[in-house]
């Protein structure tokens, strides 16, 4: 039997894929320095807890495999998958994903 689940503590109103292998791969590339992961960056601004946003899921490897960028996908928007290079603002995809944050 197939049974349906929230998650624990509330339910977000987004959820982000983020490439896992892309994010290896360029060892960070975003943040001030340019040595923290996307998907971190991502948590961070989606809040913690109950009033989290959105939930950012680093999976394994999407086979799209960009040249210095990872691939994310909003869970909304299956057939649209984002190139993000290394080095943009988080704030930037963050309005890309549509988040009110």
């Amino acid at each position: 039997m197939i049974r349906t689940t929230s998650r624990k503590g509330g339910g977000w109103r987004h959820v982000t894929l983020v490439c896992g292998k892309c994010s290896r791969k360029l060892d960070g590339g975003f943040g001030t320095d340019g040595d923290e992961r996307l998907a971190k960056l991502l948590r961070k601004r989606a809040g913690k807890g109950k009033r989290a946003v959105a939930g950012v899921v680093e999976t394994g490897c999407l086979k799209l495999c960009p040249k210095n960028a990872v691939a994310v996908i909003d869970a909304s928007r299956p057939g649209e998958w984002l190139v993000v290079p290394a080095g943009e603002p988080v704030d930037a995809v963050v309005a890309r994903l549509g988040w009110d944050c």
